[in-house]
């Protein structure tokens, strides 16, 4: 019955007129957008006097948009217009920053703005510049500036956030609970970033076994909590050079850790500017300070407290190109009254466009441990080892995913049909 209704519906959804026609001699865009407020479906319906493309090597213009958090929990995005073919070394820069409270469609409506802003220079040298017109609209009035304005900020760039999420699912032999909270302020300028946050985790499961030949109905149960709070504070010293302070505290059963706490100063450098870290960034930190360990049970080593000295360097790099992304990370950390007491992570992203239609895209970790100082005496239960509700010992972790993509057909991209799937 259902392929029959299908049946009867096919012909007249074939009969609807198909997406207007773009202006012959329209450039050919290619959108490369990968952030929240990207709706590629809205743009194709509000921006017609280009035609969309579905690879680069068809394009006359590539779109770029990179973004990066603002202190106020907005979102700057950066909108690269790179020229192709006849465009070639035309490139042009523009930005676009969201409000902390703005609704998604504020959010959408300003960027796609912006993109049509960025397009009418490329589209005013074609054909199709004979359909385009320029609306302007003036200024609001100078009165109708508030407290609302940077220079009257009421809050003094304070930003306040409170998170709280719950969730419950189950069957008829299973049953799970979790739920999360965070509290965080941050205080964020040009010159100095001032955060701090507190966070609790909590999830409980449990499962119904039979065994039929016994007769006796076991319950299983496993939960895991945590709790963990963050200070950092960051200076700007010049374009390339931040200094600051963290400290944190953490509170975490799977892990045999009562309380934790670990500060100390720190320093990064920045191979490129700060200014250019939405389209390329690799950063070097080192931090250098104490951990206090309370211990929830007596460790392997006899411990049930200890205070050590420890430091830790992380390199970061993210690249987003026309040719595709690059993540990349080094995150090596060492006790220094032993230093063979350490770990070192390596972990990796890369998504390639090799050739037209063809994208390459890789995921890899490792992990070397070495620092697990937390570990009970005590072994573990087989069903503590089934639930994952403490952790094992181990000596390396890791992890790898490949994947490719082909796309070949029209290189059009203009039509939007939202209908079923």
């Amino acid at each position: 019955m259902g392929a029959l209704c299908v049946a009867r519906l096919s012909p007249a959804l074939a009969q609807e007129p198909e997406a207007p026609p773009r202006p012959n001699g329209s450039p050919d865009v290619f959108l490369d957008c990968h952030t929240r407020s990207c709706d590629f479906d809205h743009f194709r319906r509000e921006i017609t006097f280009v035609n969309w493309v579905r690879d680069r090597a068809d394009a006359d213009v590539h779109i770029l948009i990179t973004s990066r958090r603002t202190a106020s929990g907005g979102e700057e995005l950066t909108l690269g217009f790179i020229g192709l073919r006849t465009f070639a070394g035309q490139d042009v820069a523009l930005r676009y920053v969201s409000q902390a409270d703005d609704t998604y469609e504020e959010r959408r409506d300003g960027l796609t703005r912006t993109l049509q802003l960025g397009l009418v220079g490329y589209a005013a040298a074609t054909s199709a510049a004979d359909r385009l017109s320029v609306l302007y609209r003036d200024a609001p009035s100078t009165t109708a500036v508030g407290a609302g304005s940077l220079e009257e900020d009421p809050w003094n760039y304070w930003v306040f956030r409170l998170n709280l999420r719950g969730s419950i699912s189950g069957e008829s032999s299973e049953r799970f609970w979790s739920g999360n909270t965070s509290v965080s302020a941050s205080r964020v300028t040009e010159s100095h970033k001032l955060v701090l946050s507190t966070r609790a985790n909590g999830d409980r499961s449990e499962f119904d076994v039979v065994d039929e030949a016994e007769g006796i109905d076991t319950t299983y149960v496993s939960t895991r909590t945590s709790y963990g709070a963050n200070a950092y504070s960051v200076w700007s010293l010049s374009p390339h050079w931040s200094a600051g302070a963290v400290a944190e505290a953490n509170r975490a059963s799977t892990v045999n850790l009562a309380l934790g706490v670990q500060g100390g100063p720190a320093i990064e450098y920045s191979v490129f500017p700060y200014a250019e870290s939405t389209r390329r960034q690799l950063t070097i930190l080192y931090t250098v300070g104490a951990a206090a360990s309370d211990y929830v049970e007596e460790t392997v080593y006899d411990k049930t407290s200890e205070v050590r000295p420890v430091h830790s360097l992380q390199i970061d790099l993210d690249v987003q190109q026309p040719w595709g992304s690059v993540h990349g990370s080094i995150d090596g950390f060492q006790y220094l009254h032993d230093l063979a007491k350490h770990s070192l992570r390596l972990e990796g992203r890369l998504s390639l466009r090799v050739f037209r239609g063809l994208d390459f895209n890789m995921g890899a970790n490792v992990a070397r441990i070495k620092d697990q100082l937390y570990l009970p005496k005590e072994d573990l239960t087989a069903e503590e080892i089934l639930l994952r509700v403490r952790a094992r010992e181990t000596n390396f972790r890791y992890g790898l995913n490949l994947g490719l993509s082909f796309r070949f057909g029209s290189k059009f991209n203009n039509v939007v049909n939202p209908r079923m799937w």
